[in-house]
């Protein structure tokens, strides 16, 4: 009988066409047998429906297919409901597991009290070029810089240090959030700050995912002029306010605030920087 957990991963499409199947196939090829693979295209017009579909068509992969884009949030709330496993992947179609991703994810759950673990990403071009780790090492590959796990809700506050892809989510962390919050245009800092308050992290000192960098990508939009994102990162600074307990945790919010008035200055949203300074 099998002892083992069962890992669900959430593969998020929308327009992937040229790196789908790589992305797919790198769940198929884990070394850890208990998987199970749910693809999710979100409105998809380059071909990427097709392509599931024939991808599909011999293997025991769920698809949920949403004719018009609904938002990254709300598509992974869709897979997420149709999930089975005890740990859960969300997966973008040109991100890449490598074969040890989930054996040393369970690993790094069964030897920790973590609701989260994460690991260091390998970053790609969109030729598949290797940019560098996420997190810096030297020539022998060995990490050198101090890495926060544990109760790090206060290091979260103050600045992204975690590679999105890299994460490994314990089936109830996703449950007492009741999922990503679909009011939002990005789920990743709003999920970091929700977890950590009542969750530990677990870090994996390896490079098991491989991260494509897209133009025009969510994460490159962020930092755009008048980028609608920051609209989320002040939403996610407010539930921040109301989630405090210490007075480090508001020093904390206090200097993310005034980083993103600088951001907003950068990008022209000026008519959040007075939202930002009530936080203050």
């Amino acid at each position: 009988m099998n002892q083992l957990p069962l890992v669900s991963v959430v593969c998020l499409c929308h327009n992937h066409l040229s790196h789908l199947r790589r992305s797919i196939q790198s769940v198929l090829s884990q070394s850890y047998p208990y998987v199970e693979l749910i693809v999710v295209d979100d409105g998809s017009t380059d071909g990427s429906k097709e392509m599931i579909q024939a991808i599909i068509e011999d293997k025991n992969i769920q698809y949920i297919d949403i004719p018009s884009s609904i938002g990254n949030c709300t598509a992974f709330n869709l897979g997420f409901e149709k999930t089975k496993g005890a740990y859960i992947i969300d997966l973008a179609a040109d991100d890449v597991l490598l074969p040890e991703r989930i054996m040393k994810g369970i690993n790094s759950f069964l030897n920790s009290d973590a609701g989260v673990t994460f690991c260091d990403v390998m970053n790609l071009d969109e030729n598949g070029v290797e940019l560098g780790t996420h997190f810096k090492r030297n020539r022998n590959d060995v990490l050198i810089e101090n890495v926060p796990e544990g109760d790090i809700y206060v290091e979260l506050i103050e600045r992204y240090f975690i590679s999105p892809p890299g994460m490994m989510i314990k089936r109830e962390v996703i449950e007492e959030l009741s999922g990503y919050d679909e009011s939002l245009s990005y789920e990743d800092f709003d999920f970091w700050i929700r977890s950590s308050r009542n969750w530990q992290y677990s870090f994996t000192d390896d490079v098991l995912v491989q991260k494509r960098k897209l133009s025009g990508s969510l994460s490159e939009q962020q930092f755009r002029y008048k980028s609608k994102h920051q609209k989320t990162t002040l939403k996610v600074c407010q539930k921040i306010k109301e989630l405090n307990r210490s007075g480090e945790e508001k020093s904390a919010l206090r200097r993310r605030c005034l980083y993103e008035m600088r951001q907003c200055i950068r990008q022209g949203n000026f008519r959040l920087i007075p939202e930002f300074l009530k936080l203050l």
